[in-house]
């Protein structure tokens, strides 16, 4: 029998199938394991490829597989799924699978390791909860305004204002409803106090990371921005240049060519949308200083934002702060304003 070189394995919460394939890619086996015969099954086959899709789980059997001398390869589910032959089921899946792992230059995504997924779930967790208490903000403000009470927009003026709507049992408000915007504001101090909380994790984390301290120096980088960026990016040798960088986070044009003419579209908005959500952010803040300054028409942002609109200026300097992030990563530098990169080729 041939030897077992590459599997396409299809992940679930349960069940999991594995198409194996020899060198010529001829299929020679496949199988349905339950979660519990994962670990013994691989445990017993000789060290091979195994590729999977990139998706809930996928860093977690990519760390095992290690373990157990697998070499694991996770791909983009928009790689694969041209590969799916048939109708859809997980055996044509895992075919697939297979199929797109042994196409040359098949992108794939690096395996995070615990560390930072935790990182990451922190932040997610982060993002969620402020999800809620803004909802929850503009709810309390919507059911005062049915009864007069007009509050600013702001979630802290909400949390500054409504204690002293609440104290005044002469403004007309009902009881009942007092007691609901009463509950409802306590809710609000509990979402605000686990916001907080998830941030002092992230500082704290980020006090012990020296590759996120860098980062945090560059202006329109916090700590949100630089953890996530580590956590996201890890080793950033995985990409050649900042190039790289600026397109997995989706923030280059998309491009629609045929035929020699060239068609640049909007920005991609592939891979991370949180991290490209930050670094956009990121910049706002600084145009917004900036345009203060009396030598703003002068600097690279005030000349592009003279040709193009705001927000694509913005975009385009997220691009510009994206490479200079990778930079400091790639080549384990400091952050300096004024420095000038020393080309060793004519750019591209």
């Amino acid at each position: 029998m041939s030897k077992v070189t590459l599997i396409g394995l299809d992940l679930a919460k349960s069940v999991f199938q594995v198409h194996g394939v020899n060198t010529e890619g001829k299929a020679i086996l496949k199988k349905r394991l339950s979660r519990g015969q994962m670990l013994e099954f691989f445990a017993q086959l000789a060290p091979c490829i195994v590729a999977m899709e990139a998706c809930s789980g996928s860093h977690y059997w990519g760390r095992k597989l290690t373990s157990l001398g697998h070499t694991p390869r996770l791909i983009s589910p928009q790689y694969v799924k041209p590969f799916v032959r048939t109708n859809k089921n997980d055996a044509a899946d895992a075919a697939a699978i297979a199929t797109a792992a042994r196409q040359p230059e098949m992108p794939v995504v690096p395996i995070k390791s615990a560390e930072q997924q935790a990182v990451l779930s922190i932040h997610r967790a982060r993002s969620g909860l402020v999800k809620s208490w803004t909802a929850l903000c503009n709810q309390v403000r919507g059911l005062l305004t049915e009864f007069g009470f007009v509050l600013p927009v702001g979630p802290h003026r909400v949390l500054s204002q409504v204690p002293a709507i609440l104290e005044d049992g002469e403004n007309g408000l009902p009881d009942l409803l007092r007691q609901l915007i009463q509950r409802l504001y306590d809710h609000l101090k509990q979402l605000a106090a686990e916001i907080a909380h998830c941030e002092a994790l992230l500082a704290a984390w980020h006090r012990q990371n020296e590759a996120s301290q860098r980062l945090a120096v560059v202006p329109g980088v916090g700590v949100l921005t630089a953890t996530a960026m580590v956590a996201t990016v890890g080793d950033a040798k995985q990409y050649r240049h900042g190039r790289q960088l600026a397109a997995a986070l989706g923030l280059v044009p998309k491009q629609r060519s045929s035929g020699g003419k060239v068609g640049l579209l909007g920005i991609s908005k592939r891979g991370d949308g949180y991290l490209r959500r930050l670094l956009i952010h990121g910049v706002r803040t600084i145009w917004r200083t900036q345009q203060k300054r009396p030598d703003f028409e002068h600097t690279w942002l005030g000349k592009l934002a003279k040709r193009r609109p705001t927000n694509v200026a913005l975009v385009a300097f997220a691009n510009k702060r994206a490479r200079t992030l990778w930079a400091l990563l790639y080549h384990g530098r400091v952050y300096h304003p004024d420095h000038q990169p020393r080309w060793t080729s004519a750019p591209a």
